[in-house]
């Protein structure tokens, strides 16, 4: 046979062998295009496992008109233009072939309206020559993609289709896998109309807590120990189970690299290796593991389905991430056998940059010297234990006599609060970020600061963090989003009154209301934060606090209150979420404190005895 040019349409549907390999790879794809383009919510309809139809409709940025047919087109992307583009990545897209070979393969109808553009158009395209035909049409700011009859021009391609459930099943799965790579995004999963997965978007720890516990599960979250670690442009963060919580399948491993799911050997052959013989051979970890580095040192452009990539320096990425999870989880079998806080680890060994196989990494004398720093967790994470390390301080550098106090009054209160009574080898942690004592009932921690002994009462520190957050939020202005039910609330003459007069201040805080019926109003829209608050009977307080004239970050502390959830901590959680007050310790008001973070009379009591005597 000669050699021949491929006709468009033979070549579009062998590249369609590579891009939709079943409908769960369609929905990967036209996802990537979503976030690509910026969408904060995402919207995917599924009937009959994607067999007859997916459909997937966001609020990014749109299509202008004169695109549209050229968004069909093979190889057209907007993503990168230039051989320098190529080589520094940062969209999850840039081939430009997803739609031109999904159309190939199904009946493809695209819809988009820029904001800029009075109206929406829509293209449609199927099969064959794959001819794009444009119409006005009713839609809002962003697109929706329709494909239909998926492989209804290729039978050999369908008939391996499995059932609509296991379809599905894989759809579901890479929908989960996506949105743990973006908190930030609103997820809907329906199914033959109906809704199967609802993923708010997650902006405050303890929402991001909520979504990782939905997708990994409780269980997860309880054994889950919390791990970050930056070094030399590298910086890996995320979740990673010990082996005491190893599972009988491999179902809870995810890793990402700058944001893009993967399936990566030397990934997991240095996860893996960290666990190293504590792992038994009939079980597997579980991880939510997230590595970012410079674009230019990665080539995600080396496998058909991305899920792979090539690193630049591959043993220096190999070491990095097996002597952080490794050290990491030394420290938290060590302190969890002892019972105590964990401590910092020794330096890290600074790894080679040599690009040769992954091996064991060496330690000499030069690399002893270049510690990784570990830093602070830039997100609370509610049940996830985490692993940032104090420094061990020797009780030798407080007085004797502060020393002898600390001591007496934890054996006063130990059986007072039925605590765990403290050994004769009791450790302060390092001044400079505050010393964790003791656990109190599970829900209150002794600590030493500022030369001071403390109780920190846990869940209301957990909504003072919160409250910061949604400050952080509030002076940007809260996003509303609607209430399936709205909320019908009767006030007074004043409070109708005092509506009109704060109405600005109501709008920034996200709450939408409209006139009803006599006295009464409508609450039609809430921000995510206070979608499960009793708003009904929060919403009179929430009036007075505003006519007393408070301030924004007054207001969110007070809110983030009344929603404040009660639960049991452990001593390695309650130690990790007050290292996380650390920063809020030193520039907040002391009087907003005081809700969570109270004195304890340790001179009183060594007042007490210095009079006995």
């Amino acid at each position: 046979m000669a050699i021949q040019i491929l006709p468009a349409r033979l070549a579009n549907q062998i590249a369609a062998g590579e891009v939709v390999e079943r409908p769960a790879s369609v929905v990967k794809e036209l996802i990537e295009n979503s976030l690509d383009a910026g969408a904060s919510r995402i919207e995917i309809d599924i009937e009959k496992g994607g067999a007859k139809l997916i459909r997937i409709r966001d609020n990014g940025q749109g299509i202008a008109k004169d695109e549209l047919a050229l968004a069909l087109s093979r190889h057209a992307t907007s993503k990168v233009s230039t051989l320098e583009d190529l080589e520094s990545i940062m969209s999850l897209g840039f081939r430009g072939e997803a739609l031109a070979s999904i159309s190939s393969v199904a009946r493809l109808t695209l819809t988009s309206k820029p904001a800029a553009q009075s109206e929406a158009w829509q293209a449609m395209a199927q099969g064959r020559d794959m001819d794009v035909k444009l119409v006005p049409a009713s839609h809002p700011t962003g697109t929706t993609l329709e494909v239909q009859d998926l492989f209804f021009n290729t039978p050999a391609r369908r008939k391996f289709m499995r059932t609509d459930k296991t379809e599905f099943g894989h759809i579901d799965e890479v929908v989960r896998r996506i949105a743990l790579s973006r908190f930030d995004v609103d997820w809907v999963l329906r199914h033959n109309g109906k809704q199967v997965r609802q993923y708010r978007a997650a902006r405050l720890p303890s929402q991001q807590d909520k979504r990782l516990s939905a997708i990994c599960g409780s269980a997860f979250m309880q054994a889950a120990l919390k791990v970050e670690c930056e070094h030399n442009g590298l910086r890996l963060w995320g979740w990673w189970v010990l082996p005491s919580g190893a599972r009988a399948q491999p179902d809870v491993q995810y890793t990402y690299v700058n944001g893009r799911m993967m399936r990566d050997k030397l990934l997991n052959h240095a996860i893996r290796q960290a666990y190293g013989e504590r792992l038994a051979p009939d079980t597997h970890g579980a991880f939510v593991l997230y590595l970012e580095l410079d674009p230019a040192e990665v080539d995600v452009n080396v496998h058909p389905a991305k899920h792979e990539v090539r690193f630049q320096q591959a043993r220096l990425v190999h070491d990095f991430i097996y002597q952080v999870l490794a050290q990491a989880l030394e420290q938290a079998i060590s302190a969890s056998s002892s019972g105590q806080t964990l401590d910092e680890p020794s330096p890290v060994d600074d790894v080679s940059e040599s690009a040769a196989e992954p091996v064991t990494p060496v330690t000499s004398k030069e690399e002893a010297e270049t510690p990784l720093e570990y830093q602070a967790p830039r997100h609370g994470y509610g049940g996830a234990a985490r692993s940032h390390f104090a420094r061990e301080q020797s009780p030798s550098n407080i007085s004797e006599q502060t020393w002898q106090g600390i001591n007496g009054l934890l054996t006063t209160l130990a059986p007072a609060v039925d605590a765990q009574p403290q050994s004769s080898e009791l450790r302060v942690l390092d001044n400079e970020h505050g010393g964790v004592l003791q656990l109190v009932k599970e829900r209150a921690l002794v600590v030493w600061h500022q030369q001071q002994l403390w109780l920190c009462e846990l869940n209301q520190a957990r909504a003072y963090l919160d409250g910061c957050a949604l400050f952080a939020m509030w002076e940007q202005g809260l996003t509303s989003q609607p209430l399936l039910l709205p909320i019908r609330l009767a006030l007074s003459a004043s409070q109708l009154e005092s509506v009109e007069t704060h109405q600005a201040q109501l709008l920034k805080l996200g709450l939408e209301l409209k006139k009803g019926h006599g006295d009464t109003i409508i609450l039609t829209r809430v921000p995510q934060p206070l979608r499960h608050a009793d708003l009904a009977r929060l919403f009179g307080q929430l009036l007075a606090q505003l006519e007393q004239q408070v301030s924004g970050q007054e207001l969110c502390l007070w809110l983030c209150r009344q929603g404040m959830q009660r639960r049991v901590w452990s001593l390695v959680q309650a130690h990790a979420l007050w290292l996380e007050l650390q920063a809020c310790l030193a520039k907040g008001a002391p009087e907003t404190m005081a809700h969570f973070l109270q004195p304890l009379a340790l001179e009183q009591q060594l007042d007490r005895w210095d009079h006995e005597r």
